[in-house]
């Protein structure tokens, strides 16, 4: 004897703050090599609730003084889901739905009836994004609790992610639905025509946002002289685009023997949550381009923003920001090559020098990073969007 449940999320595992999520639960009775038409399970209760938990690193991160008298939200002998200890960041909506009887008879094994509902509700859109940082981190989860009859409590919990969008949040829907973009061969909600409309607005602020392109040109230098300039078209970019920039060497005065970009995010916590006072900031490489440029003139590298990596964010415990970091090589001295002639008269043998003084500094350029379409990051999530369990 057991019932199946089953959660799908039908747009994918990644959502916008703001949006609608909406997971359709479905309760089947598996038919057994025993079962009979007249065989059936009774579904005691059933409940969904959406979570998005804050864990901290004791190490880095001082919290205020928890509240002993606060529970574990996944306490496994409640039947009632209750905000999640001291690092609740009070974002859980409760609903409750009454289920009936699962019946089974000879038809399920074809169309498996049983009970099916649908839960919707809409993420906070001044909530925190998903972030699994070296110091905090933030999750999200639907998790669906159940009971059958004279069995214990079962928990199912549904990972998700959230990207945050600031502006959305400020946005005004127009009151008048005439003159609002609509499709008159769909029939929809109007829950559902509001998600769909924030999902087209957010896609043509990013776009916005993302497309202005201007020259940006920097100068390459250190105390001796110029090594080169640096050129780059935009500095604001969605996760899933390249970031794509330019060397020149030919006119510096210093020749660069070797340079690296890499792109960094910079995990820093704000100064009232600091276990330590002026603690370092955290930094993790998502991509890198290395290169030799001895006698090279012209260069470029270009860099892939990971469609899983966390657009820039702050909360009032933790900011994330973006950056490239340049590392340099220079020659100490002027930057010949030795050569040696051959045993033949005409014969010259290039070979380069053993040993050379050396010079080395770095430079960041700060870059702004925004989310992208959730259903395009849906495509590259570790989360799947169908999770069961069996009660």
């Amino acid at each position: 004897a057991m019932i199946e449940v089953l959660a799908k999320l039908g747009r994918g595992p990644v959502f916008l703050a703001g949006e609608v999520l909406e997971c359709v639960i479905t309760f089947t009775n598996p038919l057994s090599a025993s079962s009979t038409s007249a065989s059936s399970e009774m579904l005691a209760w059933a409940s969904a609730q959406i979570h998005c938990q804050f864990h901290a690193s004791e190490n880095r991160v001082a919290l205020p003084p928890s509240d002993g008298s606060k529970h574990d939200v996944q306490a496994e002998n409640e039947t009632v889901f209750v905000p999640n200890r001291v690092h609740c960041l009070r974002l859980s909506y409760y609903t409750a739905c009454s289920l009936g009887k699962l019946q089974k008879c000879s038809r399920c094994v074809e169309k498996r009836w049983g009970l099916c509902d649908s839960y919707c509700e809409t993420l906070p859109i001044d909530g925190p994004p998903s972030f699994r940082g070296q110091s905090v981190k933030y999750v999200y989860k639907l998790t669906i609790g159940c009971q059958r009859v004279n069995s214990p409590i079962k928990l199912l919990r549904v990972p998700f992610r959230v990207l945050v969008l600031h502006g959305l949040k400020d946005y005004q829907f127009p009151q008048d639905e005439a003159v609002a973009p609509s499709n008159p061969f769909l029939e929809e909600e109007e829950g559902l025509k509001k998600d769909s409309r924030l999902a087209d607005l957010a896609t043509e602020l990013l776009m916005v946002a993302t497309s202005r392109r201007s020259l940006h040109l920097y100068n390459i230098s250190n105390t001796r002289g110029k090594v080169g300039t640096f050129c780059i078209f935009k500095t604001v970019y969605k996760i899933g685009e390249d970031v794509i920039g330019t060397f020149n060497f030919s006119e510096g005065d210093i020749p660069c023997l070797q340079f690296s970009v890499s792109l960094q995010t910079e995990e820093s916590i704000q100064e009232e949550f600091q276990r330590r006072r002026g603690q370092p900031v955290s930094f993790s490489t998502h991509a890198r381009h290395q290169e030799a440029c001895l006698h090279t003139a012209q260069s470029s590298f270009s860099l892939p923003i990971p469609l899983s990596s966390t657009p820039g964010f702050t909360t009032n415990i933790v900011s994330l920001k973006w950056r490239l970091h340049f590392e340099f090589v220079t020659s100490g001295e002027s930057a010949g090559t030795c050569f040696v002639r051959g045993s033949q008269s005409e014969a010259v043998t290039w070979t380069g020098v053993e040993q050379m003084e050396v010079d080395t500094f770095s430079w960041d350029l700060p870059i702004k990073v925004l989310p992208t379409n959730p259903i395009l990051a849906s495509y590259v999530s570790q989360f799947s969007s169908t999770n069961s369990i069996t009660i």
